[in-house]
C-alpha cells in the first residue's frame, strides 16, 4: 500500500467472531516497531496460558470448522436481528438498519419528555432499575442525539429474548396508555419476571449511586451464578 506503514495498526480479538470473550485473547498487529515493543511489554501482565494457546491454535487451524462456524453464526445472528427488530417495530420502536454485528441501535427518542442528556439518563435508569433490562445509553458512545440506546441481542437464548421483548412491549404500551411521560416514572412496576436456572438477580448491584453511563452494571455480571 502506498502509505506510511508505521501508522497501520490492527487490533483484533476472538470475543465476537468466535464467541470466546471469556478467553480474553486478542492480537495487536503493527508495522510500527515501537507499538509492537510496547505491546510485547504490556503482554507480560496478561499472558495467555499454554493450554489456551494450544486449544485456539488447534481450532483455528481447522479451516473447515472455522468456515462452517462463521457461516452458521452469521445465519443465526441475522435471524435474531430480524426477530428483534420486527417485534420492536410492532410497538413503534425503530432501529438503525444493520447487516452485521451483535448489537443494534434502538430509537427511544419519542419516550423522552425533553431532548436532553438528562432525560436520556432518567429513561436509562428506569429501564435498568425498573424494567430490568441492561441496555446502554447512546451518550456513553458519544452519540450526539439523546434517545438512542445500544442493545446486545446475541448473548441470550430464545426464551430470554422473548422475555426481554415482552418487557419492552409492556413498558412502551404502559407509556402510551398513561401519556408520554409515564414511561419514565419510577412507579412503573414490571409484571414479567426473568427466570434462569440456578441464577438469581442480585438487587445489590442495582443501587442508583453505583450507576454509570459507561458501565450499566459496575459489578458484572448483572445476574450472578449461584449453586
Amino acid at each position: 500500500m502506498d502509505c506510511n506503514h508505521d501508522l497501520i495498526h490492527i487490533v483484533y480479538s476472538l470475543s465476537k467472531d468466535m464467541g470466546l470473550p471469556g478467553f480474553r485473547v486478542g492480537i495487536v498487529y503493527s508495522y510500527n516497531d515501537e507499538v509492537v515493543s510496547c505491546g510485547r511489554k504490556m503482554s507480560s501482565f496478561g499472558l495467555v496460558s499454554s493450554q489456551t494457546q494450544f486449544f485456539l491454535a488447534s481450532m483455528l487451524s481447522d479451516d473447515e470448522f472455522v468456515e462452517k462456524f462463521l457461516a452458521e453464526s452469521s445465519k443465526r445472528l441475522a435471524k435474531r436481528y430480524h426477530i428483534f427488530t420486527k417485534r420492536l417495530e410492532q410497538v413503534g420502536i425503530n432501529c438503525l438498519k444493520g447487516n452485521a454485528g451483535l448489537f443494534l441501535w434502538m430509537d427511544l427518542r419519542h419516550l423522552l419528555p425533553q431532548k436532553t442528556l438528562e432525560a436520556e439518563m432518567k429513561l436509562w435508569h428506569t429501564i435498568v432499575n425498573n424494567v430490568k433490562l441492561n441496555v446502554s445509553p447512546g451518550s456513553s458512545f458519544r452519540c450526539q442525539e439523546p434517545g438512542w440506546f445500544r442493545v446486545c441481542f446475541a448473548n441470550m437464548d430464545d426464551e430470554t429474548v422473548d422475555i426481554a421483548l415482552k418487557r419492552i412491549e409492556a413498558f412502551v404500551s404502559q407509556g402510551k396508555e398513561g401519556g408520554e411521560n409515564t414511561a419514565t416514572r419510577k412507579h412503573w412496576q414490571p409484571n414479567l419476571r426473568l427466570s434462569l436456572k440456578s441464577r438469581k438477580c442480585d438487587q445489590g448491584v442495582l443501587t442508583p449511586h453505583m450507576m454509570s453511563p459507561h458501565s450499566p452494571m459496575p459489578k458484572s455480571p448483572l445476574v450472578l451464578a449461584r449453586t
